[in-house]
């Protein structure tokens, strides 16, 4: 029979493997576990779409209950596939304080740009379709531990095929008897390239060697000036600095109490960058007399500040911290505006 103490250690190396194993089984069961087309991990739920079908706050369509993190991940299969979020008009949370959800919400978040693109609570407005950019948008769920509301919410979700890029087809040449005429066949070319193409479709390529062949009677004052280095000047550079000072968003410094209307409270940084149309609509078409760089999409980004508020008896300001919303203008064009109008 061998000694006591041998035994001893085999016994500790025993339990320690059994130990061990427990504990793998444990953990790969709490980090997957896959059910009807949902896997659950200890961080959110992995939604697998590969048609319709919903998620909802728990116990929809009564009260959901309190202190309750919930976060789906919705991913279709294709990389071109998209995915639309539409709300059930049964919608109601805990109402926001100061016009912002800050205790019990409902969060939509477009994973590929790291950009939410909206929370919501109250009862008021039901949230509108969310089109994922990608093939994931994540949905996340939050109560606090006070005033569970009803109904809660429910989303529908349904799988988006998105549609092969057509041809491009070349406009057939009109005839171009008028200097306006011209500008509008070419304003909405990209590249001189493209350009030569359109107007010239057999011998553009002859025509691109020709305009940068640096001759010496071709060659401008910008060639000496500007010492170009390669004795040319790339028309599609100059083209992108135009578009830089045309109608595009850029940062623009907004105050936080002009955006928010707010005349009772100080937050801190008083003034944040958001996105916003801004630019030169110069270029719009010339039978257009007030031509206006608008907003062709719009988001709202929530920032987090300090907010200072004063109180009554001299004593000194409330602080605390909340979720502003702003909106950011992600997408602009001139939009021609008739004098008639």
């Amino acid at each position: 029979m061998p000694p006591l103490p041998i035994l001893c250690l085999l016994w500790c190396f025993l339990r320690s493997c059994w130990a061990e194993s427990a504990l793998i089984s444990k953990l790969q069961h709490g980090e997957a576990k896959e059910l009807n087309g949902v896997q659950e991990s200890q961080h959110e739920k992995v939604v697998r779409v590969s048609g319709e079908g919903m998620i909802h706050s728990p116990g929809f369509p009564h009260t959901y209950p309190r202190n309750t993190a919930i976060v789906w991940r919705l991913v279709t299969a294709s990389e071109g596939s998209r995915i639309q979020l539409t709300f059930d008009s049964r919608f109601g949370l805990e109402d926001p304080e100061d016009g912002v959800c800050k205790y019990d919400y409902v969060e939509v978040e477009e994973i590929s740009e790291g950009l939410v693109l909206g929370r919501w609570c109250g009862s008021q407005d039901v949230p509108g379709p969310q089109v994922s950019k990608g093939n994931q948008i994540r949905v996340r769920f939050v109560s606090d531990e006070y005033f569970p509301s009803d109904p809660g919410f429910c989303i529908q979700y349904s799988l988006l095929q998105q549609k092969p890029d057509a041809p491009v087809v070349m406009p057939l040449l009109p005839v171009l008897q008028t200097v306006e005429a011209l500008g509008d066949a070419v304003a909405d070319f990209g590249t001189v390239e493209e350009l030569l193409k359109y107007l010239e479709p057999d011998r553009w390529q002859l025509d691109l060697e020709e305009l940068y062949k640096p001759t010496w009677h071709m060659l401008g004052k910008s060639f000496f000036v500007q010492k170009k280095a390669r004795g040319v000047v790339d028309l599609n550079l100059l083209r992108e600095e135009v578009r830089m000072y045309s109608c595009t968003p850029r940062n623009v410094s907004v105050s936080l109490r002009e955006e928010l209307k707010r005349t009772d409270v100080i937050y801190w940084p008083s003034c944040l960058l958001v996105k916003r149309c801004g630019g030169n609509c110069a270029c719009c078409s010339h039978r257009c007399y007030d031509c206006h760089c608008t907003p062709t999409r719009v988001t709202k980004k929530y920032h987090e500040v300090l907010m200072l508020k004063m109180r009554p008896g001299g004593r000194g300001p409330q602080k605390s911290l909340t979720d502003v919303p702003l909106e950011h203008h992600e997408e602009c064009s001139c939009v021609c505006k008739d004098d008639s109008d």
